[in-house]
């Protein structure tokens, strides 16, 4: 990330103070809570986005930042939420706010987190911007649902999955670059190309997810490996080996996924050993990869620059990167 580091470096300082600045509340819980999610860390590729997104549409007004930070609200409210439904209790290698402040707190602490942000984007002023983001949080929650009904599917798709992948995920990162687009007035055409390039980097981003919970440590990947099937998530990786699992393998995996109990590491690994051995890991790779070099093809659009070079090498570090 260090093209876009260079380029946006001071006004990602300016978005993490901003944040703190858009915490503000009588409730003391809410500001306490909510500077805990924000020092726990993350790469805040979010904000970066639509920060690079409007310096290519050569924007150099006062709105990117606020904006910036409204992105990284908002989710930090799916992350929230999402420990809840996923009884999660680590979150970027330390202990996850429902493990420290209890579901309720967490949940509601989201809720704030949501609301607060349209309260910033009506201050924004923009009317295109709050339609998008309206949009895309209204897509995010419908992929909460999509995964939940998902739960111990052995039978979920490729395609089906992608749909998931593509509303829980992906649609917030296309969101960021295309209010970048937004700010700068764009023409349509460049926003749908920042859009796409969002889409795929979202894509590209949850696919990688989905292969560290398989092959990642604990300290790398900052949440308990394993988690996502001990959920009963059928993610990528998995979905490619049960397409060559023979019926006894597809029997154990569907009982691993549906059961309530608690993983044992012993049925862990030896998912874990199929979704090896049938490919699964250079499979969903594969796909990630692809999706990334759509990337280069969305930006195509747009004359070479600096800002596009580091939109870019944020599109590669997606693949490439461990934790």
């Amino acid at each position: 990330m260090q093209a876009a580091l260079d380029l946006i470096g001071n006004d990602l300082k300016q978005v993490e103070e901003q944040f703190k600045i858009d915490l503000e509340s009588d409730v003391p819980l809410i500001r306490k809570v909510g500077e805990y999610v924000l020092a726990s860390g993350g790469k805040r590729i979010r904000p970066a986005m639509l920060l690079l997104a409007a310096q290519l549409c050569d924007y150099h007004g006062k709105q990117a930042i606020p904006l910036a930070s409204v992105i990284e609200f908002i989710h930090t409210a799916t992350l929230l939420h999402d420990d809840v439904v996923d009884s999660a209790t680590l979150r970027r290698g330390t202990a996850s706010a429902n493990a420290l402040w209890g579901n309720e707190a967490s949940v509601l602490i989201g809720d704030f987190l949501f609301s607060k942000s349209f309260s910033l984007m009506v201050a924004a002023g923009s009317l295109d911007v709050l339609r998008v983001m309206s949009q895309a949080t209204t897509i995010i929650a419908e992929g909460e649902v999509l995964q939940l009904l998902g739960t111990g599917d052995v039978e979920l798709t490729e395609e089906r999955y992608i749909e998931v992948v593509k509303a829980k995920t992906a649609v917030l990162l296309s969101a960021a670059c295309q209010c970048g687009a937004i700010l700068g007035n764009a023409p349509k055409q460049y926003e749908k190309a920042l859009a796409d390039f969002g889409m795929d980097i979202g894509i590209a981003f949850q696919l990688m997810d989905d292969i560290l919970d398989y092959t990642a440590t604990e300290e790398q990947f900052g949440k308990s490996i394993g988690h996502d099937l001990e959920e009963g998530k059928i993610t990528l990786p998995l979905i490619h080996a049960l397409r060559q699992c023979t019926e006894d393998e597809i029997s154990f995996i569907t009982e691993i996924v549906q059961q309530e109990d608690e993983l044992s590491y012993e049925d862990f690994s030896k998912v874990s050993a199929l979704v090896k051995q049938y490919g699964g890991i250079e499979y969903t790779i594969a796909q990630a990869r692809k999706s990334v070099d759509t990337c280069a093809a969305h930006l195509g659009v747009f004359p070479d620059s600096a800002t596009k070079k580091a939109l870019l090498e944020l599109a590669e570090y997606v693949v490439t990167r461990n934790s």
